[in-house]
């Protein structure tokens, strides 16, 4: 869903080049030329985010500040200021009244773009937790034997102090086993700061993490306190390590090393006291192998390596993760949804789910928005999923044990009853279908 966005500066000029530039972003814009008509868009509607100049006529930007902070629908929306007079007053009052963050005039783009990620995601995290989406270690529902081993590895890991290496492809939750293991950890009350390493240029994933002095680069017009400072006491979640470069990759292992940073342009080093979890879609052993991957970092982030099972080979817990997001946005939806139909069970159970619990979302949630009955059927389904099930049984809710037989009678049909094949088909081990056959009195005999 495309994030709205209100920018608010009197200079028209200024307003025209930020809308486009926020635009071609991918950002949806409202504009004001005074804290006076922002303070009134923000009583109508809520924003993603704020961008704000301090200094502007009818109602400058510290007074709209004050009052969207204390009435109308954005009182958790980041508020970024920005201002042309760079002084620690400014600055200061700004923060002590709510502010997020600020910027000084001229804009750096790469820092605006920088810390308008940073703070959407501040208020991605807030909704999703009122919304119960993908708030936390919520999501992480199963009771299949190889989920199962993630939460016991989770569990004895959680409370100590080890660095974790989380594998897996993209979209099992690599993020939310991070947030599972920081909620039962001794760190839990400290902040959990996610960093997307492939998201960012070096320099600026280098400035993000360690921060950096005035002049250090091009538009560091100030000094700022990196987020492994800001975070002391907390959990720091590299996401993508496999994706930075060795350069990178040895100013971190400094850091896990001697808990010691050196911010972008000073001489001098720093203490800090975080504990790093970090993930990763790529075989790190072969990014080593290739080069591309220090050896020596590799050890210090695999002190503990959880893999996250694709979604595919724990079939068994997709009704409950289904159910989990339909409930969710039923509810976002205004949509009353009583269940899911046997087709559409069967048809989930049958896809083999490339993009993981990150595609179940979509699924889920398209078929909410789209659903013309009572339960949601696979005709409400992505055609991806629904076109290879033949939906001729009758739309009626049953229970998880009649799903799944329905689910391997019609793998086994539709594979001629090749059960290696069905088993491939169904994303399950060969013995696992077995046993699965013989608990439904399944007829055995079959193809190999």
């Amino acid at each position: 869903m495309t994030e709205h966005i209100l920018i608010v500066d009197d200079d028209r000029e200024h307003l025209f080049m930020l809308k486009t530039v926020l635009s071609d972003w991918g950002y949806a814009i409202d504009t004001a030329v005074d804290g006076a008509k922002a303070v009134r868009l923000t009583r109508d509607r809520h924003f993603a985010l704020i961008l704000m100049d301090v200094r502007m006529g009818v109602m400058d930007g510290l007074t709209a500040l004050d009052i969207i902070k204390k009435e109308g629908l954005n009182t958790d929306t980041p508020i970024i200021i920005m201002t042309a007079f760079s002084t620690v007053a400014d600055a200061v009052a700004a923060l002590k009244s709510g502010a997020y963050d600020y910027l000084t005039k001229p804009l750096d783009l790469d820092e605006l773009r920088l810390t308008l990620e940073r703070s959407l995601e501040h208020s991605r995290l807030r909704e999703e937790k009122e919304a119960g989406l993908f708030g936390g270690p919520n999501i992480l529902l199963g009771e299949s034997p190889a989920f199962k081993k993630v939460l016991d590895l989770v569990e004895l890991t959680a409370p100590t102090e080890a660095t974790v290496l989380i594998t897996g492809e993209s979209g099992v939750g690599k993020e939310m086993v991070a947030r599972l293991l920081q909620a039962r950890s001794l760190r839990a009350k400290f902040p959990f700061i996610t960093i997307n390493c492939a998201a960012m240029a070096e320099t600026l994933l280098e400035a993000e993490l360690f921060g950096h002095e005035k002049g250090a680069f091009t538009g560091a017009e100030k000094r700022r306190e990196g987020r492994l400072k800001a975070g002391t006491g907390g959990t720091v979640f590299l996401d993508e390590i496999g994706e930075t470069s060795p350069a990178f990759q040895a100013k971190l292992l400094r850091v896990l090393q001697d808990g010691e940073i050196q911010p972008l342009g000073s001489d001098s080093t720093e203490k800090v006291d975080v504990r790093f979890f970090a993930a990763t879609n790529r075989n790190l052993i072969k990014e080593v192998e290739s080069g591309r991957f220090r050896e020596d970092l590799y050890w210090r982030l695999n002190v503990v390596a959880i893999e996250v099972p694709a979604l595919r080979d724990r079939p068994e817990d997709i009704p409950a993760l289904a159910n989990f997001f339909i409930r969710q946005y039923a509810l976002k939806n205004h949509k009353a949804v009583k269940g899911l139909a046997q087709d559409a069970l069967a048809a989930m159970t049958a896809y083999h789910w490339p993009g993981n619990i990150r595609e179940l979302q979509n699924a889920m949630e398209r078929a909410v928005i789209l659903m013309r009955g009572e339960y949601i059927t696979a005709k409400d389904m992505p055609l991806n999923l629904s076109s290879g099930v033949v939906n001729s049984v009758e739309e009626l809710p049953l229970n998880l044990d009649e799903l799944e037989r329905i689910a391997v009678e019609k793998a086994l049909s539709v594979n001629k009853g090749n059960k290696t094949q069905a088993a491939n088909s169904l994303g399950v081990t060969r013995k696992t279908l077995a046993a699965k056959l013989k608990k439904f009195g399944v007829n055995l005999d079959g193809n190999d």
